[in-house]
């Protein structure tokens, strides 16, 4: 392998080892995904919706066979269908929304957790990215395609806008809608086109407007682009919508779409890692990538003189930060898509680091060499463990710059494109 072409032998044994996450860490019974590889981990929402998503891939990449992808899509599906929905405080969900973390054996609430709306999306994306693959004839397939219909339907997105245009993040029984509203640009515009395209509780078209009338517009080591400090929020989007050439009313007005903006954002990342003005070790040309991911804190250490704070999970984000030296090698991968000249490299150089060595999952999620400086042999603080929302981004989009296969599975859904057509998008694949 070398600096400017990663071998087909690493992106499939790279897809494979994320594939696998969703085979291991699951109940099959029920379908629900550990959210990291840690004893005792509930599940999360989010992880069941990367898992459907990933089955498609891992069968047409040869990692499982099509009838084992339809016997977890289904048991998947049908509990989800047949699960608690009431104002419990111990349900699986409420209003066709599910809460964030579920235990893995029973599927209810558990943390006290809210009812997540951009989680429930996620989820929601994944169900319908089942559908759109399990075209065939057979019951089975008729049944995902029913049940991912059923459960479509029945998402109360106008419950969750709380008497407002734009979203709330999410709803505990005990206090009712949390304050936070889905505003600015982030990982929401998955949620909000799911809510404009739904025939039974749509959002109203107003709510888009909105909702990109909060966007903020910037200029940053000379690239302009919507502004958004985490890698992830300019990536979980478009593994299910293929952005190039379809813009909206707020893009039509820049000049550009949202796929080339995740292509600046990229750039960004990487230019901030050159100029490191922290001046956190590792950072460069080739080793970069902040995003919400893993880290070596909550601690503050003196190191060489001065007083470092690290962070445990946490969005992390160029050029405002917070940043405490961890790079996440998997948002990296999964910017492959926008800005394959430099992440290509940068992936190379992250396997002279020997990130995925004796790991059965790939790429830990984080690794530090400023918390590290002082550490063992290999000078590198590495997470200890795999998060399912780690995993599901990289396979899916390795997988849409390999084949498009996510991206031309969903530009059959004909809720999506209605969702994208109320929001105002006209061009490219979509037309005029």
């Amino acid at each position: 392998m070398n600096d400017h072409e990663l071998s087909c032998d690493f992106l499939d044994a790279l897809q494979r080892e994320s594939f696998d996450y969703f085979v291991y860490e699951a109940n099959p019974l029920n379908g629900l995904i550990a959210d990291k590889n840690e004893a005792r981990s509930p599940a999360s929402i989010a992880a069941v919706g990367f898992a459907l998503s990933s089955y498609p891939v891992g069968v047409e990449r040869g990692f499982m066979r099509r009838t084992d992808a339809i016997t977890r899509t289904l048991a998947t599906l049908r509990f989800f269908h047949t699960s608690v929905q009431s104002a419990d405080v111990d349900a699986t969900g409420y209003k066709g929304l599910y809460y964030h973390f579920l235990d893995m054996e029973s599927g209810r609430r558990v943390w006290n957790c809210e009812l997540s709306t951009i989680d429930s999306a996620i989820l929601i994306a994944g169900v319908l990215t089942a559908a759109a693959y399990f075209s065939g004839d057979g019951e089975d397939e008729r049944e995902i395609r029913a049940l991912a219909d059923a459960l479509y339907l029945r998402a109360d997105w106008n419950w969750a806008q709380n008497g407002g245009v734009t979203v709330s993040h999410g709803w505990r029984p005990e206090r009712s809608f949390l304050r936070y509203r889905w505003e600015g640009y982030c990982e929401a515009m998955i949620l909000y086109l799911l809510g404009l395209g739904s025939p039974t509780h749509p959002l109203p078209r107003e709510s888009w407007a909105r909702w990109t009338s909060t966007y903020h517009w910037r200029t940053l080591y000379d690239h302009e682009l919507l502004y958004a400090g985490p890698l992830f929020i300019h990536q979980f989007s478009h593994i299910w919508i293929d952005f190039r050439g379809i813009q909206d009313d707020y893009m039509r007005g820049r000049g550009i779409d949202y796929f080339e903006n995740s292509r600046r954002a990229t750039y960004v990342q990487q230019q901030y890692a050159i100029a490191n003005p922290a001046r956190y070790d590792a950072y460069g040309e080739n080793s970069w990538g902040l995003t919400a991911s893993d880290g070596p804190g909550p601690a503050t250490c003196m190191i060489e003189g001065k007083k470092r704070r690290f962070f445990g999970y946490r969005a992390r984000g160029a050029p405002d930060g917070p940043d405490d030296g961890s790079i996440a090698p998997w948002a990296v991968a999964a910017s492959l898509p926008f800005a394959p000249g430099i992440v290509q490299p940068t992936l190379a150089h992250f396997e002279t680091l020997k990130l995925r060595e004796n790991n059965a999952y790939g790429f830990k999620a984080t690794f530090n060499a400023t918390a590290a400086s002082r550490r063992g042999p290999s000078r590198l603080w590495i997470s200890p463990f795999h998060f399912a929302i780690n995993q599901g981004p990289l396979l899916l989009m390795l997988e849409n710059h390999r084949t498009g296969l996510i991206w031309n599975l969903l530009r059959q859904c004909c809720y999506l494109v209605a969702g994208l057509r109320r929001a105002g998008f006209l061009g490219g694949w979509l037309g005029a």
